[in-house]
């Protein structure tokens, strides 16, 4: 993951012409504007802050439960600091020996400030780290980038200072003491000392153990990675899943009140037309039952209607409006409506073909149709 390393005496604010170390996956690093890195980047970043802007303690904590961490950090902290720790960003990691949790802090407003700026220019952060908590945590880790140092490692201590204070501050650094850096004759007492062409990458292979400030309000999701990139979509498939349940609900509620309403006006017309029968227990087969005892040529009604619903299904443009038939007679009456009065001689010539005598009454215009009574058989 490429890096990009903000310098010590970074302003308040970023913009395209800001210097930054641009330190790619792969590759030399440089001192490069921000605007020629977000001409670079590809992905999501990793933003390492410089050691002066932050400041570095570890505490005791009461609890390890995750939900009250939190309130109990800023309990703990609050002593150790002069400003309002509000509106500080606190972030907590790893144990010493001794049980106390490092803790790192850095005003709030400001690391929103840089993300926000990083964020326009089209860069996206995806974790954040301090320099000088980068280094290894092999005893007391030195690093000297010419004539800045960072001192941090296994102990407490996390600090930028000058590359000449070397000398004031060794006594206080417990041993072993290991050191690198860019300068050719590093300041003394060093007991060991390698040289380094690749500083920052040096840095950079040390994020895995860092403390990682992307927590709480800054928290960020790995870009490309994971869930995080299909989140968007997942949330638009999940509401069009839910509307379309909740259609489907609906509709079938809709359905199931017409279902009732046609079986209770079907269950009204069968007592209007056999009111002797008082136990209705199968509807369309007592229906049927009655039709075929009433209809004396056995099944002639039946036969009739079958006729007249295919030559409709045939596509003819017609409705029925009303229907008798006339048991005595044998005959069936149509009261029918059609688009002209091409469809209505069309129907009588479709049903003339099932060899029944066909009288197609006198045609009235109505509007944009027209209506006969059509009579079939007698």
């Amino acid at each position: 993951m490429d890096c990009l390393f903000l310098p010590a005496d970074c302003g308040p604010r970023l913009d395209g012409d800001t210097q930054v170390y641009w330190l790619p996956g792969e590759g030399a690093g440089a001192w490069l504007p921000l605007a020629r890195c977000a001409e670079q980047a590809t992905a999501g970043l990793t933003l390492v802050l410089p050691a002066e802007v932050c400041s570095y303690f570890a505490v005791n904590l009461p609890t390890r439960k995750a939900r009250w961490v939190n309130q109990a950090l800023a309990y703990a902290v609050e002593e150790l600091l002069a400003e309002n720790v509000d509106d500080l960003h606190l972030t907590h990691g790893d144990a010493l020996e001794d049980g106390r949790r490092r803790v790192i802090a850095i005003r709030r407003q400001q690391l929103a400030d840089w993300l926000a700026d990083l964020q326009t220019l089209g860069l996206t952060i995806v974790a954040i780290h301090v320099d000088a908590d980068l280094l290894p945590r092999d005893g007391t880790q030195v690093l000297f980038l010419d004539g800045r140092a960072l001192l941090g490692g296994a102990p407490e201590a996390r600090l930028a200072f000058a590359s000449e204070q070397w000398a004031h501050l060794a006594a206080q650094c417990p041993p072993p003491v290991h050191a690198h850096g860019t300068l050719a004759e590093p300041p003394a007492p060093l007991p060991e000392y390698q040289p380094l062409n690749d500083p920052y990458r040096f840095l950079a292979n040390g994020r895995a153990a860092a403390l990682n400030l992307a927590q709480g309000d800054f928290a960020v999701r790995a870009a490309g990675s994971g869930f995080g990139q299909w989140k968007p979509l997942a949330l638009v498939l999940a509401l069009v899943l839910a509307a379309q349940l909740i259609f489907n609900l609906i509709q079938a509620w809709s359905l199931q009140r017409q279902a009732e309403d046609f079986a209770a006006a079907s269950r009204d017309l069968y007592t209007e037309l056999f009111p002797e029968d008082t136990r209705i227990v199968n509807l369309r087969a007592q229906f049927a039952e009655h039709i075929g005892q009433s209809d004396a040529t056995g099944g002639q009604f039946m036969r009739v209607l079958d006729e007249v619903a295919l030559a409709i299904a045939e596509g003819m443009p017609v409705s029925i409006s009303q229907l008798d038939y006339n048991q005595g007679r044998g005959d069936m009456a149509l009261q029918v409506r059609a688009s002209d009065f091409a469809a209505l001689e069309q129907l009588r010539q479709r049903l003339g073909q099932t060899g029944r005598s066909v009288q197609l009454g006198s045609a009235s215009r109505d509007g944009d149709s027209v209506s006969a009574r059509v009579v079939i058989g007698g």
